[in-house]
């Protein structure tokens, strides 16, 4: 253990003593205190005792300090007001100037959508800021908020504690990726048809099943099953080979891929709200507080975008 810990001294003698100090009376002092005079001779004993050496002198009705008590309030003052105005005044938080390390959890498809737009913000409003992206899904997620792993996620939940916030960003629902060059698909696909092709398919679990084997209970010919969305884009590149998938991921990898396309899943899988998560703990945090708002504003923008424009009515 530190030294600091070990020594027998309650930090509250120093309070008492820099009060008698500033007030030349024990009487004064236990005035300015809130306390009984008898409380502060005691304290002014104790911390005698611990520092060795006499700290104040009569002088006439008066104390004054010794040269050892001058010593320690030149040494004291500063640093107890600086204790107690980080105690009891919470520091501000600048986002100009702020080095806080802020640490998000993200699935895979969330950090997708998430990570490069926020940091372009962050570079704009908080330059000196840093994250730690750490992965998380729906089955991890509420290990990562409970152990304070992250101070905040952003994914699809189940059931979480009572002590984790969680705010609805965006709704989702699935679409079939697939290229063109190597697949003739019109603007729907049959269920029937859907069986058909190759398909490649995200599974947690390392395996050959996902949320339409869920849905329907039946298997898919899945060529491939891979543990993220990272890679699905590239997988499906130059392929005969479909991917259902979020049709948020599909949004971001058509945006890199443009000649690919998407259709609608024919079997109308919903997928859960996408999730803001947090702690309790940290709500009057200011840093996750601001981290939080500039995600809500990206998904805002994310609708916004997704939403077709209505025509304009001539006037």
């Amino acid at each position: 253990m530190n030294d600091g810990y070990g020594r027998d001294l309650d930090l509250n003698l120093l309070r008492v003593f820099l009060a008698v100090a500033e007030q030349r009376s024990v009487t004064r002092a236990a005035s300015v205190l809130y306390v009984t005079q008898p409380a502060v001779s005691a304290a002014l004993r104790r911390l005698t005792v611990a520092v060795g050496a006499p700290l104040f002198t009569r002088q006439g009705r008066g104390l004054t300090l010794t040269e050892r008590g001058t010593r320690l309030v030149a040494t004291v003052r500063p640093h107890l007001h600086a204790l107690l105005e980080a105690a009891l005044v919470p520091a501000r938080f600048d986002p100009a100037t702020s080095h806080r390390l802020i640490r998000l959890g993200l699935s895979d498809a969330t950090e997708m959508m998430v990570l490069p737009p926020l940091l372009q913000q962050l570079a704009v409003h908080a330059p000196n800021l840093r994250v730690i992206a750490t992965n998380v899904q729906f089955r991890t997620v509420e290990d990562a908020l409970v152990s304070r792993t992250v101070d905040l996620a952003v994914t699809v939940a189940d059931r979480l504690p009572q002590g984790i916030r969680r705010q609805s960003l965006i709704g989702d629902s699935f679409v079939c990726l697939f290229d063109p060059k190597h697949l003739r698909i019109g603007k729907r696909i049959q269920q029937e048809e859907y069986f058909e092709f190759d398909h490649v398919l995200v599974s947690y679990n390392g395996d050959l099943r996902g949320i339409v084997e869920d849905v329907t209970g039946k298997q898919r010919r899945v060529r491939c099953s891979v543990s993220s969305f990272a890679n699905v884009g590239a997988i499906v590149d130059d392929s005969n080979l479909v991917a259902t998938i979020p049709s948020l991921v599909a949004r971001e990898i058509v945006r890199m891929r443009p000649h690919l396309r998407t259709v609608p899943d024919p079997f109308g899988v919903g997928g859960g709200p996408i999730e803001l998560l947090w702690p309790s703990a940290v709500d009057d945090d200011e840093a996750c507080a601001f981290v939080r708002a500039q995600i809500v504003d990206l998904y805002a923008a994310i609708e916004r975008e997704r939403k077709p424009r209505r025509p304009r009515t001539p006037s």
